[in-house]
Parts: C-alpha cells; structure tokens; sequence
C-alpha cells in the first residue's frame, strides 16, 4: 500500500500544473494515510482534517435528501487557490488537492487526478 500512495503523491507533485498540496485521508477516522506540500506555511493535514467535515456534512446531506448517489468530487474555488475534494468510490477515504488557480487548468487537474488515483482505488 505504502508504494502505491507514494507513487500516487509523487506523480500528483511532479505533474499537475500548479500543484500546492495533496493528502488522502481515511474519512471514518480523519487520519491522513500520507501528504506532501510544497508550501511550508500550507499544512495539508490539517486542511484535510477541517475537510472532512465537509466530505461528512455533504454525505449526510446526500443521505438526508434520499438521493442515490456518490459524491465524485467537491470543488472549492478560492481567491488564489483551487480545492478539489475526491472521495474514493469505496468512500473509505478522500483525496484534498490544493493547486494555484493562476497555474493550474480545472479540467486538467481533474483529468490527471482520475488518471493516478485509478491504482490508488485498487488498493484502498
């Protein structure tokens, strides 16, 4: 598992376009299975625990409103910054990205997300 999440985290910060951080994090327990920034005043263990309670508000919303269906992704936009919140299809853990909106391309950065989560999946 430690190889696949490795590799996961490495090809996310060394090709998506405006990368800041990304952390996948178990959803019933908050902890993060691993992250990395290259920010050091951006912290994404902590953005990813403040995070969760919003993947748990929307899943409870999903639930309240008698809606059957999975949340994908939720996408917070920012001033600066563009937050991108996937939960697994399993929904045992979610995937934060942060990226520099002024660098990064939405439809890219989703795209290439899908593309290196796929074995990540698998895995968790």
């Amino acid at each position: 598992m430690n190889d696949v999440l490795n590799t996961f985290i490495e090809n996310m910060k060394n090709n998506v376009p405006g990368f800041i951080a990304v952390a996948v994090t178990e959803i019933e327990s908050g902890v993060a299975y691993e992250s990395v920034t290259v920010d050091d005043n951006f912290d994404p263990n902590l953005a990813s625990a403040y995070n969760l309670e919003v993947v748990k508000a929307k899943l409870n919303a999903v639930k309240a409103l008698g809606l059957s269906e999975n949340i994908e992704d939720i996408t917070i936009t920012l001033s600066s910054q563009v937050h991108i919140i996937n939960i697994a299809p399993s929904g045992a853990y979610f995937i934060y990205l942060a990226v520099d909106s002024a660098k990064a391309n939405l439809g890219i950065t989703k795209s290439l997300l899908n593309k290196f989560k796929k074995e990540l999946n698998e895995v968790l």
